[in-house]
Parts: structure tokens; C-alpha cells; sequence
């Protein structure tokens, strides 16, 4: 009955602001009902007083976003949908896109996804064709003519024909598309395996997280934007994928899981389940987590990106750190991640990587230092990369690899032994997501599927003004959070000192579940 009363009390406010004079003050408004709405209404007037004293709005200006955009009863789930007044002059999709409701008015209380409601997915959105990049070199070189070189390019709304098809949350997804290696990384008999393996599974990630051969940009996440997917792996292919035979392994390493209260075996398959969430706009840091309740691992990580103009590339840095957690062995590798740099941006853009970064875990010692060399410019290779593992407390390099992190890979082991990975050969899991009518409002692919369909159709013009809906609603969202000293609420991830941790990591469900059964017993 509150959120009905308020709901009325807000549609009738709203509609006294719009109807307010360009100039002059605020008339008092008489507001019944309960005090709790009273006060509510009354703080937004006093607001809205201060802030026409520092905006001049011209003769019949509409304040979008003090707008509701979802009724509250939809979301409170106590009452029908309300129908608001909307823009009869626009699409019905980039009305729809403007009127998902600010993010702190949505429910931000974590939502458990279902695997099973998750289906194989069947998009395939390469970007190997220029497209209307090719068209539009005359705009690409007006925009490099407003650059200076080491511009912070954060801030800078870029032409929508050079957008991929999919947001920054998917292409982090998109890293794990080889979970069979990443399952194998805790078979490993010793920690040099161990180590070595996850070296392996990290220098396998980036090729499959490029989506062609062209350099086209991720859309960049909305703030409280959310990917959920998931990947299914057949036992047997872990098993075999690590090189070993199940038998070698102790039995505190295997895992057995019980059956189901019907008396019906478990799936024979693993699954990983994937969560990312844009959980700041300025800075933009996307947090991810994945986890394996199976196999007792998970991987935590943030990632700031810093983009800089170089002239005739753009550099992107990856601020930010991901751990990896081996319950089963009580060990924590953290890592880092390399530079992107888009080459080429007036002809034929492509992708390298650089830079350097490590990998190491405090409790065996064991650390990898990789090298991600960028092309010269006289000779070289391209995409080569290099690197070590070693032992810290005898500073013994137990593994070196070489190679290019797009193509093949050769781990040399310290007992002489050579194995060549060709990346190009590997086979792909398919993630699975839920279908866009399963999905909520802030999911990536609900929320800029209109800007996609336009991209698959050609229709530069069509996504330009799909994306700008999206962006102008952000920056809305922002000014009156701004405004009304309102903070903004995560809804996986808590921020944990510098970096963000996910609610609810596996690392803390399984301390729990050990105490509990503890104190049981």
C-alpha cells in the first residue's frame, strides 16, 4: 500500500515539475498521505529548488530523469504494470531502451541463475569483415583530428560502425571458452604442474577472446550491467585433457559427488558457472567471477581499462588483478593481464597484445613471468610472446614457453621434454546463456540487443541512436545520483579495499559448510 501510495504521489509530482515556469521559485505543495511519502516528496522539491537556481531550463522542458521508468509495483511484484506517458516521436525499442528504470530502483539483491535454463549458445559474430569502416575513413579522420596523442580516451563517445557485437562483460565470458584446461589446472599431482598448467590455460584464453581478425571495440558496459553464461565439460574429456588417468590422482583429489534424494546419479559433466557486473562508470571497472562447485575452484578478478591515443593506434591498459583459488590444495594464484593495442585504425585495424605480467602463488612459491612482445617497427614477428616458471626459493626455471598466443605455443620442460599447443586446433566450448526473454532488463544482451540486430543489419544509423539512448540514460542516471548524493549498489560484487570480491565466492560457501559440519560434529 506505501509503494502504491508513493507510486501516485510521484506520477502527480512529476507532473507539477513539468508544469513548473522556466523562472521563479517553487509554490509549496500540499502533500497528505503518510508522512513517509510527505517527506520523500518534499526532500525532491527542496532538490529540485537548488537545482533550478543552477540550471536555466528553456520553456517547456521535460526532466527525463526524474521520470519512473518501471513501475515500482512491476518490480515489488504486489501489483499490475503502470502505463507512463512516453515519446510518441521515437522508436518503440529506443523508448523501451530509455524507460528501464534507474538501476538503484530495480531490486539489487543477487538473482541465483539456473544452469539448466541456460542453452547452448548459437550466436556467431565474427568480425572479420570491414564493413562500414571502409565507408567511414573520412569520420575516423575528423575524430583523429580532435586527439592529442596520449589522450584519455574514457570520456570519448566513438562512432558506433567500429562497435563489435557484443559487450566487454561477454568478451571477459568469452576468455573461458576452454574449460577443460582450465578444469585440468587442479588435477596437477604437484605444484609445478599445477602452475605450469595454469600458465597453459591463461596463454589459451586471449585467442579465443578475439572474435576475428579485425579490431573492432566491445560496447562499453552500462553501470550495473550484468553476463551471466555457463559451460558445461564431460568428465572423461577433464580426465583426459590433463594427461592423466584418474587413478593417479590421491583420493582426497578426487571428487565424488552424491546422488541426487531420487536416487538418480549426478550429471556426468562439470559445470562453470560465469558472473561479470560493470560495477563503476567513472572509472569503468568490470568485475568477473567464475566457479567450479565440482571441482573446488573459482576465479575472482577486476579490471580497470585505461584507453590512450597513440597516433595511429589506441592503447588499452587492464588495471586490475585476478586470483585464482584452489580449494582443494588451499592455494591462490593472482595474476595480472597484458595491454591491447588497436594498430592500423586508418586501414586495416588489428589486435596485439603487450607487456608484461605475472603470475604466482605465495604458498608453493612457485611464480611465471610472461612477456607479451608488441611488433617493432622494422622486422619482428607478430603476437610473439615469452616466458618462464620457476621455483622462487631456489630460483630454479622449471618451464620455459615461446611462441605466438594466437597460433602455437612451445612449453620446454627442465627435464627436456617439448609440447607444442596449437591454439588454432583446440577445440572451442560453446557457453550457454539464457534466452533474451529469460533474461532481466541490465543482462548485456537484452540490453543492447537492439543496437546488435542493427550492427548484424547494417543500420550504422539505426544502432548510433539505440546507443545513444543507452548512454544518455547513463549519464541521466549519473547526474541525479550526483545530485541527490545517492550512492550507487553493486549487485554481485563488494568492494574489497582497491579491487571488488563477488558476494558470495565459493571459497567462503566451503569455510562455511567445514565450520558447520565441525560444530556438528
Amino acid at each position: 500500500q506505501m509503494m502504491s501510495q508513493a507510486e501516485g504521489q510521484q506520477r502527480d509530482l512529476i507532473r507539477s515539475i513539468e508544469c513548473l515556469p522556466a523562472s521563479g521559485g517553487i509554490s509549496a505543495y500540499s502533500i497528505k498521505n503518510s508522512s513517509f511519502v510527505g517527506n520523500c516528496c518534499l526532500l525532491t522539491l527542496q532538490r529540485m529548488s537548488k537545482l533550478q537556481r543552477k540550471l536555466s531550463f528553456a520553456s517547456g522542458t521535460t526532466i527525463s530523469w526524474l521520470e519512473p521508468k518501471i513501475s515500482l509495483a512491476n518490480h515489488f511484484k504486489n501489483g499490475a504494470a503502470q502505463n507512463f506517458p512516453a515519446e510518441i516521436n521515437k522508436p518503440a525499442s529506443v523508448r523501451e531502451e530509455q524507460s528501464i528504470a534507474e538501476p538503484c530502483q530495480l531490486t539489487r539483491e543477487p538473482e541465483e541463475i539456473n544452469p539448466d535454463e541456460e542453452l547452448e549458445d548459437i550466436c556467431e559474430d565474427k568480425e572479420d569483415d570491414l564493413g562500414a569502416v571502409e565507408e567511414q575513413r573520412s569520420v575516423i579522420l575528423h575524430l583523429l583530428s580532435q586527439l592529442k596523442l596520449g589522450m584519455d580516451l574514457t570520456r570519448v563517445v566513438l562512432p558506433t560502425f567500429i562497435l563489435e557485437k557484443r559487450s566487454l562483460l561477454e568478451m571477459y565470458a568469452d576468455f573461458m571458452s576452454h574449460p577443460d584446461l582450465f578444469l585440468a589446472i587442479t588435477n596437477g599431482s604437484n605444484p609445478e604442474e599445477r602452475m605450469i598448467r595454469f600458465v597453459e590455460y591463461y596463454l589459451t584464453s586471449f585467442h579465443e577472446g578475439r572474435k576475428g581478425a579485425i579490431a573492432k571495440k566491445p560496447y562499453n558496459p552500462i553501470i550495473g550491467e550484468t553476463f551471466h553464461c555457463s559451460w558445461r565439460m564431460p568428465k572423461s574429456n577433464v580426465a583426459t585433457n590433463a594427461g592423466a588417468d584418474s587413478s593417479a590422482h590421491s583420493p582426497s583429489e578426487q571428487v565424488t559427488l552424491p546422488k541426487d534424494p531420487e536416487g538418480q546419479a549426478e550429471p556426468d559433466y562439470y559445470t562453470v558457472k560465469f558472473v561479470a557486473e560493470q560495477v563503476s562508470h567513472h572509472p569503468p571497472v568490470s568485475g568477473f567471477y567464475a566457479e567450479c562447485v565440482e571441482r573446488n575452484m573459482c576465479v575472482n578478478a577486476h579490471v580497470w581499462t585505461k584507453s590512450k591515443f597513440l597516433g595511429m593506434s589506441i592503447g588499452v591498459t587492464m588495471v586490475g588483478e585476478g586470483v585464482l583459488h584452489l580449494l582443494e590444495h588451499g592455494e591462490e594464484y593472482t595474476f595480472s593481464l597484458p595491454c591491447a593495442y588497436a594498430r592500423s585504425i586508418l586501414t586495416v585495424p588489428w589486435v596485439e597484445l603487450g607487456g608484461k605480467v605475472n603470475i604466482s602463488c605465495a604458498k608453493t612459491g612457485y611464480s611465471a613471468s610472461i612477456n607479451f612482445h608488441t611488433k617493432p617497427f622494422y622486422g619482428g614477428k607478430l603476437h610473439r610472446v615469452t616466458g618462464e616458471v620457476k621455483q622462487n626459493m631456489t630460483n630454479t626455471v622449471v618451464c620455459r614457453v615461446q611462441g605466438e598466443w594466437n597460433s602455437v605455443l612451445e612449453f620446454t620442460y627442465s627435464n627436456g621434454e617439448t609440447k607444442y599447443v596449437d591454439l588454432t586446433k583446440l577445440s572451442v566450448t560453446r557457453k550457454r546463456v539464457r534466452p533474451l526473454e529469460k533474461q532481466g532488463p541490465f543482462e548485456s544482451r537484452r540490453l543492447w540487443q537492439h543496437v546488435t540486430e542493427s550492427l548484424r543489419d547494417g543500420d550504422i544509423d539505426k544502432a548510433t541512436e539505440h546507443k545513444r539512448a543507452l548512454e544518455e540514460r547513463q549519464r541521466n542516471e549519473e547526474r541525479l545520483r550526483i545530485e541527490t548524493e545517492t550512492p550507487w549498489c553493486t549487485k554481485y560484487f563488494l568492494k574489497d579495499g582497491d579491487g571488488w570480491v563477488y558476494h558470495k565466492p565459493l571459497w567462503k560457501t566451503v569455510s562455511a559448510a567445514q565450520t558447520q559440519q565441525t560444530d556438528s560434529n
